[in-house]
């Protein structure tokens, strides 16, 4: 059987292509993988069996979305081409290949594709939301990768809506490897991943700088937003505020070691307000409290599940009561919700994978 799966970014920042690819019996089945080759660096291809296919076309993540438009469209011509040839069941990675590639997707492939849906930034705009509805009504099932999406979704496909979690199944592996309960001297605050947010987290540094009980460290590729963070952080003299660079994803397992806190604050953003990061699952893997926005979907959670603490870092002293709620958990019952919420994730993760291997990926 042939398969096609539709990636929007390089292969290493898409850990979720993990879940699909272990659902299909690569020995026996024939697989094409599309992932879009942004820096043109070369990339570490992860896998056996399976044929990826090179988008090849620079742009920056925090480039403007005018400046996108062009390189959107030489990506819609490229995956039009590659579905033209015949596929019997297709996984589309995110929504933006979705809505490039819809006339094909319900034309030749409706209910034979999963539509992974995992970012609203555009639904303010109707026509795109518009499509992003018919792409569920035509899928053969939807997975979102956080509960807060389905607000944008119809209420009429919610019997074909699932949720299906960032877990990738390499950081399991490593759970016992780590003790992240340090108790630091100094509560290290740690960030990793893409940074989008300049106002919020030059709020939260130049809070940081002023209160010596903690020191905050960011890990990931110094892009614009990053590099005016690190400026500002270098212009207040902020001593105990510190940024390490880009990382591939197996070294967090060693720095993570090294933290007491997540930073997982976003709130610039209806998508970030409502989504659902890995540092998420990191934090309930590894035993690590975070702090999460308040009013946030994830902040809900986080204080809902006990596995870490809301606030609100524009509020006056918030690091008082982040650090108030640092010195008093208890050990024994945090590890225990972790473990309870992890427990469900994969629940919810395995009831889409049995759908997926039950009857998705058989062919009539």
């Amino acid at each position: 059987m042939n398969y096609l799966i539709l990636g929007f970014a390089k292969i290493k920042y898409m850990p979720y292509l993990d879940f699909y690819l272990n659902s299909i019996n690569l020995s026996e089945n024939h697989v094409d993988v599309v992932y879009w080759n942004r820096d043109l660096k070369e990339e570490r291809i992860p896998y056996k069996n399976v044929n990826f296919i090179e988008f090849r076309k620079k742009m920056k993540d925090d480039n403007s979305k005018l400046s996108k438009i062009n390189s959107f469209v030489q990506y819609f011509y490229f995956c039009k081409r590659i579905l033209k040839k015949k596929y019997d069941r297709v996984i589309v990675l995110h929504t933006l290949p979705g809505i490039l590639n819809c006339w094909i997707l319900f034309w030749k492939y409706k209910e034979k594709y999963i539509f992974d849906y995992r970012d609203v930034t555009y639904e303010k705009n109707f026509l795109y939301r518009f499509i992003v509805s018919r792409l569920v009504k035509n899928s053969y099932f939807t997975s979102v990768s956080s509960n807060g999406f389905r607000k944008f979704l119809p209420k009429s496909c919610n019997h074909k809506i699932f949720i299906n979690h960032n877990i990738v199944k390499n950081s399991l592996l490593h759970r016992n490897d780590i003790d992240s309960h340090c108790k630091n001297v100094i509560v290290r605050l740690a960030f990793w991943g893409f940074m989008r947010e300049k106002r919020l987290n030059e709020c939260i540094i130049k809070a940081v700088s002023e209160d010596k009980r903690f020191e905050l460290h960011f890990y990931g590729r110094e892009l614009n937003v990053s590099i005016k963070l690190k400026d500002y952080a270098k212009k207040i003299g902020a001593s105990n505020v510190f940024f390490h660079g880009e990382y591939q994803p197996e070294e967090r397992y060693e720095f993570i070691k090294k933290i007491d806190l997540i930073h997982n604050i976003y709130a610039e953003s209806t998508n970030m307000m409502l989504a659902m990061t890995n540092k998420f699952y990191d934090g309930i893997i590894f035993y690590v409290p975070q702090i999460c926005m308040s009013g946030s979907h994830m902040g809900m959670i986080v204080q809902e599940k006990e596995i870490g603490f809301s606030c609100d870092p524009y509020k006056k002293n918030f690091l008082n009561e982040v650090f108030e709620y640092y010195q008093h958990i208890d050990r024994k019952k945090f590890i225990l919700s972790c473990d309870n919420c992890l427990k469900k994730c994969i629940e919810e993760m395995d009831f889409v994978k049995e759908k997926v291997n039950s009857t998705f990926l058989r062919v009539d």
